[in-house]
């Protein structure tokens, strides 16, 4: 479990189209970035970005952020089985085309990716995720701004 005493962005760095803005909008806000990946990733020169390397096994990245998620969490993640351990947690979990994942609907977002898992493993084609648009990066990025006002908001509470 991470410090519960600020916030902080994980990135679930394999394969995620929106580390730049994910920089971005936490610069704007002074929020540290932890990006994780298997192995290494290329990261900017910048002392609120760290670099993780979790290691080569099967949802190292996977672990080592749901370890270290709680209540001031945010976590870039295209992974469904990932953000459901974060929305458990009390994080934010929001997908690279802005989809936020709440404790309304990440049930049935896991239930559906399994469903996918087994049609494809019976040798089906699904035809995979739909292509990366420009309107899903917009839509990232409001996501992601609103999410760190929403813990902000929660800091203030106490």
């Amino acid at each position: 479990m991470t410090d519960d005493s600020a916030i902080r962005i994980f990135i679930d760095a394999d394969a995620c189209p929106v580390k730049d803005e994910a920089y971005r909008v936490a610069a704007r806000h002074s929020v540290p970035v932890s990006v994780v990946a298997q192995g290494f990733i290329r990261v900017p020169d910048d002392p609120s970005i760290e670099r993780i390397a979790a290691g080569t096994a099967p949802d190292a990245a996977d672990d080592w952020i749901a370890a270290r998620t709680g209540k001031k969490s945010i976590v870039v993640t295209a992974d469904i089985p990932l953000a459901s351990r974060v929305v458990k947690s009390g994080g934010i979990a929001i997908a690279p085309n802005g989809r936020v994942f709440t404790e309304d609907d990440i049930g049935m977002a896991l239930a559906m990716r399994n469903l996918m898992t087994d049609i494809r493993s019976a040798g089906e084609s699904t035809g995979g995720p739909k292509p990366f648009t420009p309107k899903d990066r917009s839509t990232f990025l409001s996501s992601l701004d609103n999410a760190i006002r929403r813990v902000q908001r929660m800091e203030l509470k106490g």
